[in-house]
């Protein structure tokens, strides 16, 4: 699904972009959807133990056992996600290429924890009451070129990113799953020129069943299938 909220996964901070690709692992690999809220779920009984220790409640040797669980889902999710950006990346440089944003690549920042590193930290994180190591702090990182599109991108260029991202990702899903899935894009049109706006058309025409959204049906680059005017309480066949 495309809504113009969805510029946050590139203009937004990195939990933005954390939570997209976590979903997107989940619907390419369905059998590791819930390993995000796991590592979730260890990391948080972890930072209890922190705050435990730091209130003189709890011995050292009790934070051990969620050191180890955080540091074995840490790096199961680090290399789950770091497989799905490798599976993205080729569709989403070349739709992006398509859509006039040339080079684009993503570019996954953080390494997987260790119980090393993590006890490493512990003074700093018993004085914080949080963990300051693992995939919950990383990142991934949208460029074009040279250029971070978070920072020095256009509006526009973050828009073509997005698409790109939802493009590619379909068709990943369409290849694994053997059906495309349903494209919702909710006002994709307004800041697209006529020949990205055609490029768009011809690609979603091979994905699959797309909804389209726009204020005028002249925005529509080609015939759709289906024209329908909505109006206050009302939808019928334009």
């Amino acid at each position: 699904m495309f809504t113009p909220d969805r510029l946050a996964v590139v203009k937004g901070g990195p939990a933005v972009r954390r939570a997209y690709f976590d979903r997107a692992l989940g619907r390419l690999g369905p059998a590791r959807a819930q390993l995000s809220i796991e590592y979730g779920a260890a990391l948080a009984q972890r930072n209890a133990a922190l705050r435990r220790v730091a209130g003189g409640f709890s011995s050292r040797d009790a934070l051990t056992p969620w050191t180890e669980q955080v540091a074995a889902l840490g790096r199961q999710l680090v290399e789950a996600r770091s497989e799905v950006l490798a599976a993205l990346a080729p569709g989403f440089a070349e739709r992006a290429d398509e859509l006039g944003l040339p080079g684009a690549r993503m570019t996954y920042d953080g390494e997987p924890p260790t119980v090393a590193a993590l006890e490493a930290r512990f003074d700093r994180d018993v004085e914080r009451g949080s963990t300051g190591l693992g995939p919950h702090l990383d990142d991934v990182v949208l460029t074009s070129a040279t250029r971070d599109l978070r920072s020095f991108g256009s509006q526009g260029e973050q828009r073509l990113t997005v698409l790109a991202l939802l493009l590619a990702e379909a068709e990943l899903i369409a290849e694994r799953r053997g059906f495309p899935p349903l494209l919702l894009l909710d006002d994709v049109l307004s800041e697209l020129d006529p020949n990205r706006r055609r490029v768009l058309a011809e690609r979603v025409q091979g994905v699959g069943q797309t909804l389209v959204t726009a204020t005028q049906a002249s925005s529509l680059p080609v015939d759709p299938a289906l024209l329908l005017e909505v109006t206050p309480g009302l939808v019928r066949a334009a």
